[in-house]
This record gives structure tokens, C-alpha cells and sequence, in this order.
């Protein structure tokens, strides 16, 4: 299949990749170790690993190219993100890995992966999303930037996000922060010359609400008009995997949700088919995540 596409992007919530040592960092590295809660093992890791490897070859089979960017949230460190492209079928894909750590209480981050033949990374940085509101203090994780020129000589930047969430008692004015530090990086970035910019990444909330009205006109929405959802709860699909591009991008850009055929499952309590999770509670699935993928095809 020829590829017909200038630019592709895709992003993927991993649900907790982590890797099976408990280096001692917290609560979440214990528990996804050999002797932890959920006995994560060095053949589990290696089998998510490979999974997640088949799903971006299966991208490169439907969309005609490997994606020029993979970008993920939810990975715990650098050392994960190397075993993936060591020891899969990555390896002699030549993906470099842009990462950093964030002082999310957790342990994970977001990271991105560029492939060198495709592009060449010219900057790249972690964007904290901090601040304290009547006593209580955000800690989360920072907004991944990479600044790349791609090898038609075009210059992007790609800012990849994982926003606190709205759920377990989660508040409105940590995902404002979130929202308010993304419009005023990808602003400060339009000032320095860059027109092409793209926000993904996981914002914990549907493309529906106002808040992300605020962000235009530096950054206007790809997935809103977009029917399906990336992740599935109580039998309900629910887009909360979310893309967001310049003006200058955004007519060329082209949102979408994967339904992958072998990440999914049949919901046994509903009808139809959900992700399959890597674990249900301390049970052992054998999935990647409870998220779809999403891609952005630039034209």
C-alpha cells in the first residue's frame, strides 16, 4: 500500500508500563514488580512489549508507513521505552526515544519515539503542569515537547500530554492548569516561528467541553466532530484521547480512533467489544491498555 501521507502521528496510553524491578521509587513501582501485587514479570513486560511493537507494524500495513512519531503516556522510565525498541521488531525500525521525568506521584510520563529517517530532532523539553489552589498542590505529569524537521525539510512541534484526571475525586481546576500551560507553550512557540503544531495525548475529558474552547485560535480541536471513543467503561465508549493543531495544520489533519483487532475483546457484561487491559484488579488479561490508540494523518 503506497502512502499517501506527509506526516503520521500516533498515541497510546499503555496503562502502566512498567518494567518488573522495584528500584524502591513508590507505591506503583512495588506493585508492578516480580514479587509485587500483580507478580509482573519479565515475560509479561516482554509480551506487552511485543504487543505493542505488532500494533505499530499493524498501523504501517493499513495507513502504508510506519508512524513518523509514537507518542505514549504512562510509561514509567526510559529504561521501558529502550526495551521496546531493543528487543522487538522495533529495532530495525530506527526509533529514538525522547523522554523525561516528571514528579508525577505515580511514576509515570509521557515519551515520544521518532523515527531518525523521517525526521531529526532539533529541541526538546518537559513542560511542568504545577500549581496549588486552596492548599492543595498539583503534581502530575509534565507536557512532553520535541520540536523535529521532518526530512521533506517541514518543521513541527509536537507536544505530547497526559492531563490529571476527573475521576477518584479529581478537580476541574487541575485540568484548567493543564489546558492553560499547553495554550501558552504552543503561543509561545507560534512567537518563535513555528506554525505547525499538534497537541494528542490523553485529556482525561471529552472534546466537548468549553475548556478546550480556550485554547483556540492558538490551538483548534481535530477530534470533535470525531464518533467514536478511545476507552470503554460500564459498557459506554467515551473519547477522552484528544488531538489538537495549529491553524496552519489543522486543515490538513486527519483525526482517528484504531479499533485494532487484536487488543480488543467482547465485553461480557454489555454487548460488543472493549480494549483488552493488561490486568482486571490483581487478575493477569494479558492485554496492553485499556485505551485505543489514536492517529493523526497530515496530509
Amino acid at each position: 500500500m503506497k502512502r499517501l501521507i506527509l506526516f503520521l502521528a500516533l498515541f497510546w496510553n499503555l496503562e502502566n508500563f512498567f518494567d518488573y524491578v522495584d528500584s524502591g521509587a513508590n507505591s506503583s513501582d512495588a506493585e508492578f514488580s516480580s514479587r509485587g501485587e500483580r507478580h509482573w514479570t519479565r515475560k509479561r513486560f516482554q509480551a506487552k512489549c511485543n504487543a505493542i511493537a505488532k500494533t505499530i507494524f499493524w498501523v504501517d500495513d493499513i495507513k502504508g508507513g510506519l508512524p513518523d512519531v509514537v507518542c505514549f503516556a504512562e510509561v514509567e522510565n526510559r529504561r521501558v521505552l529502550q526495551r521496546l525498541v531493543d528487543s522487538t521488531a522495533l529495532y530495525r525500525c530506527g526509533y529514538e526515544i525522547v523522554h523525561y521525568d516528571s514528579p508525577d506521584p505515580r511514576g509515570i510520563d509521557c515519551a515520544l519515539l521518532y523515527r531518525r529517517e523521517c525526521c531529526t530532532l532539533v529541541s526538546s523539553s518537559r513542560i511542568p503542569v504545577s500549581g496549588v489552589f486552596e492548599g492543595d498542590t498539583l503534581r502530575t505529569r509534565d507536557i512532553l515537547l520535541a520540536q523535529l524537521v521532518t526530512s521533506e525539510g517541514d518543521s513541527i512541534a509536537v507536544l505530547v500530554n497526559h492531563h490529571p484526571s476527573k475521576y477518584g475525586g479529581g478537580k476541574q481546576w487541575r485540568r484548567e492548569i493543564a489546558v492553560e500551560r499547553l495554550k501558552a507553550v504552543s503561543d509561545s512557540l507560534e512567537a518563535c516561528g513555528w506554525k505547525s503544531r499538534l497537541a494528542l495525548g490523553d485529556f482525561n475529558d471529552t472534546p466537548d467541553n468549553p475548556l478546550y474552547d480556550t485554547m483556540a485560535p492558538s490551538l483548534l480541536p481535530l477530534s470533535k466532530d470525531c464518533k467514536f471513543g478511545s476507552i470503554r467503561f460500564n459498557g459506554q465508549w467515551e473519547l477522552i484521547d484528544l488531538a489538537f493543531a495549529s491553524p496552519f495544520l489543522a486543515p490538513r489533519c486527519r483525526f482517528n480512533v484504531l479499533r485494532v483487532p487484536f487488543l480488543m475483546v467482547r465485553d461480557s457484561g454489555h454487548s460488543g467489544d472493549k480494549p483488552l487491559r493488561t490486568y482486571s484488579g490483581p487478575r493477569y488479561l494479558g492485554g496492553v491498555s485499556d485505551h485505543c490508540p489514536i492517529t493523526i494523518e497530515i496530509q
